[in-house]
């Protein structure tokens, strides 16, 4: 029998770059309309500036969401001035603010590349924490967090507390093969980008793998770590196809088929 009080708690949610077209106003109304319970917003369209950060903070608890994180588009190893994303993370409320590790993919990156981003990482680390904003690398392809070994490899070298990452499944896996890399990464992950693609980036409904993601949220509901699950990219950009998505992530964050 599974003891029901271990099982963590998972927070549906949404990346702001999956209604890139839309408004601030906008996003959160869909967001609401489609039950989820909260928001990370990106750098790139939505908050650019402590302004934005304020008014995207005020329309999301208005409706009763959360801020989850600033997706942020910061290339750690550039050493560029963090004070910007800190402040509009701050304005916003987010607890995290999620960066790029690098901008070389792992086979292409000598140690020069290494080096930087691990220095960098542990400036900005530092700075965040300053302000109780915790840290999370985007895992993406053409990074340092391009597979589960170079991942584990970038956090134990940067080794700061308040640095973890984020997972979704690498473009090309299989069920299989992106539970494994799930698996890997495992104890220093901080929250997931929900979608489905095929094998050349085709978008699906999420349902269009429907057992990796039960799958999925049955080990991090298994975990016991409480953690954000966030739908990122949904077919064709369409609100009508965040809610059919939405309605089917609620389905497995509660453990149902």
């Amino acid at each position: 029998m599974i003891d029901l009080t271990t099982l963590a708690d998972l927070t549906p949610g949404i990346c702001s770059v999956t209604l890139r077209a839309h408004g601030i106003d906008d996003v959160v109304r869909i967001s609401s309309e489609a039950g989820l319970a909260g928001i990370e917003w990106g750098t790139d369209i939505h908050v650019s500036d402590a302004e934005s950060a304020a008014h995207a903070k005020e329309a999301t608890e208005a409706a009763g969401l959360s801020v989850l994180s600033l997706g942020s588009y910061y290339r750690c190893g550039a050493f560029g001035d963090f004070t910007g994303a800190l402040d509009i993370a701050t304005a916003l409320g987010a607890p995290r603010i999620r960066v790029w590790a690098g901008e070389l993919g792992s086979a292409d990156a000598g140690r020069e590349h290494w080096d930087a981003v691990v220095k960098d990482t542990q400036r900005i680390a530092d700075l965040a924490s300053e302000r109780g904003i915790a840290i999370a690398f985007e895992y993406h392809g053409r990074t340092l967090t391009d597979s589960p070994a170079t991942t584990l490899e970038l956090l134990d070298r940067v080794g700061h507390a308040n640095v973890g990452t984020y997972w979704q499944p690498a473009v090309g896996l299989s069920d299989q093969q992106a539970l494994e890399s799930l698996h890997d990464v495992l104890p220093h992950l901080v929250g997931v980008h929900c979608f489905s693609w095929g094998p050349e980036a085709e978008r699906y409904p999420l349902r269009g793998r429907k057992l990796l993601w039960q799958t999925v949220s049955d080990v991090l509901r298994g975990n016991g770590k409480d953690m954000d699950i966030m739908l990122e990219f949904v077919e064709d950009d369409l609100p009508d196809n965040v809610l059919n998505d939405a309605a089917f992530l609620h389905t497995i964050t509660l453990g149902e088929d």
